[in-house]
């Protein structure tokens, strides 16, 4: 780890969340200074759960409070801004598109707003993602290809890369996109997803619930990954000013349906069970996987784990996390 992070100040919105609580991790490792926004208190948290959070300056508040944030920017003397904080559930956006817009676009703008209006900021690394891309006829995805969503969730991650492009190339302001895969990994407390929530169904010895037909096809994103490309991203922007305003895909580069993900899931859980196919996903895209070449050739980056190996540490991680006395007494009760 470079010198770069060593007592430099750095703003994490979203920290409670997979990525942030993982990003979280590399940033304390690396002896950084570390404020968190968190907006809800969820003690399940792998931030909270892990004791990390006691290792940072915590702020309670929402990303739509600009006032809030300048505040933070200006008294911690923060000089690199990741801004995950996002409503990231796409059948949540179905249901409740207006609060999902008003997070994740909104709660972008006020973000870059604060931040041209603080001059110590060097770095800002905004989370979009591969579904700002929409439905595209060729792939993989690479960055040169328009930001076409056309579902809530979708919408709001392309509205949102826009504006970081927009503050960038408006106003200089240096920042730049990160558009991933599927992220997975231990910490990911939203059960719907299909790697947590086959895990524990598994685990509890319950089939395992696919909620679309399982044919979907997906570029599935180790988080440890996930948050090592973050960094990197912010240490070489802060040196470089060409590349304020650029996307970078961060991926494996390899594709598999849900099916076949569960099916590897089953494998490595030795369980003979099968899942339940329901069938019930709407307004999502069939077909994802993005090409990584620019974050090589530019950055020089590359995954450290391969979709095996990832899986592996996953498993290992909910074996213990659903194990906890806390845990298990929970599930007695529910």
């Amino acid at each position: 780890m470079s010198s770069f992070w060593r007592d430099r100040s750095f703003f994490v919105t979203g920290g409670t969340g997979l990525l942030g609580s993982w990003l979280m991790k590399q940033l304390i490792d690396a002896g950084a200074d570390v404020v968190g926004l968190v907006r809800d208190w969820v003690p399940q948290s792998d931030l909270v759960r892990s004791g990390r959070i006691e290792q940072i300056n915590t702020v309670r508040g929402d990303i739509n409070d600009r006032d809030l944030i300048e505040r933070i920017l200006g008294e911690y003397e923060v000089e690199v801004v990741f801004h995950l904080a996002a409503q990231t559930i796409v059948g949540i956006a179905n249901r409740n598109p207006a609060s999902t817009f008003s997070t994740n676009i909104e709660g972008t703008w006020n973000l870059l707003e604060a931040c041209r209006r603080s001059p110590k900021v060097l770095s800002i690394v905004v989370a979009s993602s591969d579904k700002a891309y929409g439905d595209q006829k060729h792939l993989p995805y690479d960055e040169t290809m328009p930001l076409e969503g056309r579902h809530p969730y979708d919408v709001s991650k392309s509205c949102a890369d826009l504006i970081a492009q927009s503050y960038a190339i408006s106003y200089n302001l240096p920042v730049a996109i990160t558009r991933c895969g599927n992220f997975y990994g231990g910490g990911d407390l939203n059960w719907n997803r299909v790697v947590p929530g086959t895990i524990r169904s598994v685990i509890r010895g319950e089939r395992p619930v696919v909620r679309s037909d399982g044919s979907f096809v997906r570029d599935y994103f180790y988080i440890e990954d996930g948050a090592a490309a973050y960094m990197l991203l912010a240490e070489r922007l802060a040196s470089y000013s060409s590349l304020r305003g650029q996307a970078f895909n961060f991926s494996n580069e390899s594709q598999i349906s849900v099916l076949e993900l569960v099916d590897l899931l089953l494998r490595k859980l030795q369980s003979p069970l099968r899942p339940e196919v329901l069938n019930h996903a709407s307004n999502e895209i069939r077909h994802q996987f993005l090409s990584a070449e620019r974050a090589r050739t530019v950055l020089n980056w590359q995954p450290q784990f391969t979709l095996e190996t990832g899986i592996d540490r996953t498993i290992a991680w909910y074996r213990d996390f659903l194990s906890a006395p806390a845990v298990m007494a929970q599930s007695s009760r529910g």
